[in-house]
């Protein structure tokens, strides 16, 4: 593949009006995606969640890389789509086959959360945008009994997610549902800027709010009485579902056993350099005892979500500020990203891009479990780095800004994992390296958040594929049993976010070594061009941002090639 140096202003190709009329399409079956584009028009829609809308997605995808067939790259750019597309709609049409789409269900990613996290990105300020949540909300059963249907049709393939999923999913829907769950809460608490809204509108909202609460009570149901006495017991998903999910998570084919060792090997590592970074917060400290000298420094701990809240917004504007220009170009446009307290307690930190006008800038949104309301600073400071600048704010945000140069799939719709997430881990590595974590304990909390990343390649896939344990962590083959026990010693969190953490590795096989492993490709990739005359570490961040996410063996062969 040749290099991506086209100009920054090209014409229309054929390739590109290909993945415009695909993304096209996928908008209009998926009326959420407009909502996540922030795109008119489609505000009170759900896409078709049944076997036959999963079946329509996977036509589409054969009928646009049967378009792309014969097609010649006009440029360099077209080269990229070409390869991009036909990676990542070809895995997603080996995953349609065998079947696993229609079973989708687990605690953070499937659609039992999607339905209900698209109001999230639901404008509020006017009566009319609180006429298009209840537009949605109403819709909210079809969406529901669709999704129900693909999971009995899966039941009855034989493909059922694993019982520790269905029942967390069912806890999850039984919270929205109650009377001071999501929808409930979300219906009494809505004004406009101007104020209450109007009776009719609430009247609207209402209705809409228990339409949805009642559907997911059926979906609670259902899962109880149907999907989970049919649910397995074992976690582990085996050896080819796991290759394939790896590969629909990385855009590369990985030796999966090599990339074990190398995770065993690189966990050892993390620990040894917090060792000595513990020595110089207290001399003569291990690492549990430095980080609790850090947790007792009052400088760095924060009380309640409001004090959470400015100090991201704080941290990022400044990194912001420091970055434009200097090691980045990033355009005025891109300068505003929001940071939010999630409306959820479920746990995690998370990114959600701008609209494709920037009207909806960049958001980065922290979701607290319940009971939770002290924050340390040091533990978080490179998690800011990680979901806004460097990271994946000025990843998606830059895709999303190169409207002149990408097409429209490339910018909006094509985002691989180990791209994203490698990119935002080699963003925190990245700022240790530019001085930003030179304090101690920032640090210590970027090692702390890096040997987390380690130890998910380790556990994500040692249970999955039940591989031998390192002596050094226990006996045998690991099971979820000693794998909670070893994210217990590395993992760094409360009870109620390990917990968390723990069935998502379980129910979410290869999404979490996508991390530290495409952090791993791109450094290799990175190191690849150093070793090149004349490499410029600007211009690389430059180059490799402007193509966009693609999967990590499309973006060596364009970056190296």
């Amino acid at each position: 593949m040749t290099n991506e140096t086209a100009p920054d202003v090209r014409p229309h190709s054929a390739v590109d009006a290909v993945a415009d009329a695909y993304t096209d399409t996928l908008i209009r079956l998926n009326p959420s995606f407009a909502t996540e584009l922030g795109l008119p028009g489609h505000e009170t829609g759900y896409p078709d969640y049944s076997p036959a809308g999963i079946a329509e997605f996977a036509a589409e995808a054969r009928k646009a890389l049967s378009a792309l067939d014969g097609l010649a790259p006009a440029d360099d750019v077209d080269a990229v789509t070409l390869d991009a597309m036909r990676e990542r709609l070809g895995l997603q049409l080996e995953i349609h086959e065998s079947g696993w789409d229609e079973a989708d269900l687990n605690n953070i990613a499937s659609p039992a959360q999607d339905i209900r996290s698209i109001f999230d990105l639901m404008p509020t300020d006017t009566a009319a945008q609180w006429e298009h949540i209840a537009g949605r909300a109403l819709n909210v059963p079809g969406a529901i009994a669709g999704y129900t249907e693909s999971l009995r049709h899966a039941r009855d393939a034989g493909k059922v997610a694993a019982a520790r999923q269905v029942s967390t999913v069912i806890e999850q829907a039984t919270k929205y549902a109650a009377g001071d769950g999501f929808f409930a809460k979300l219906a009494a608490g809505a004004r406009t800027t101007d104020g209450p809204l109007d009776a009719a509108v609430q009247v609207k909202l209402d209705a809409g709010a228990d339409a949805a609460r009642g559907a997911y009570r059926q979906l609670a149901d259902f899962l109880r009485t149907e999907l989970l006495p049919a649910a397995p017991a074992k976690d582990a998903v085996g050896r080819e579902r796991y290759a394939l999910a790896s590969r629909s998570f990385l855009g590369a084919a990985v030796d999966l056993e090599e990339t074990y060792a190398w995770g065993v090997q690189e966990l050892d590592r993390l620990i040894a350099e917090q060792e000595k970074v513990a020595a110089t917060i207290k001399p003569g400290a291990g690492i549990a005892e430095a980080k609790d000298a850090l947790n007792n420094d009052p400088a760095r701990r924060l009380k309640g979500t409001d004090a959470l809240k400015a100090w991201m917004q704080d941290l990022s504007d400044k990194a912001v500020a420091d970055l434009a220009g200097v090691h980045f170009d990033i355009p005025d446009v891109m300068k505003k990203l929001e940071c939010l307290i999630a409306p959820t307690d479920e746990g995690g930190i998370y990114y959600t891009g701008p609209s494709d006008d920037f009207s909806r800038p960049g958001r980065m949104w922290w979701s607290v479990p319940a009971g939770e309301d002290t924050f340390t600073t040091w533990a978080e400071t490179t998690t800011v780095y990680h979901e806004g600048v460097p990271g994946h704010h000025l990843q998606v945000a830059t895709a999303t800004y190169r409207r002149e140069l990408l097409n429209k799939w490339r910018r909006n719709v094509c985002w691989t994992s180990g791209h994203g997430e490698g990119w935002a881990l080699y963003a925190e590595k990245l700022m240790q390296e530019l001085g930003y974590l030179s304090d101690p304990g920032d640090h210590m909390g970027m090692l702390d958040m890096q040997r987390m990343r380690a130890a998910r390649v380790v556990f994500d896939i040692g249970v999955h594929l039940e591989l031998d344990v390192p002596e050094r962590w226990g006996t045998g083959t690991w099971t979820p049993e000693k794998g909670y026990a070893f994210l217990q010693e590395n993992l760094d969190i409360s009870e109620g976010q390990l917990n968390f953490e723990f069935t998502r590795y379980l129910g979410w096989p290869g999404q979490a070594p996508s991390y530290k492993v495409g952090q791993r490709l791109w450094e290799q990739i990175r190191a690849d061009l150093e070793a090149r005359p004349g490499f410029d570490l600007k211009s690389f961040h430059t180059r490799a941002l402007n193509i966009g996410s693609v999967g990590l063996d499309t973006l060596r062969r364009a970056l190296l090639s």
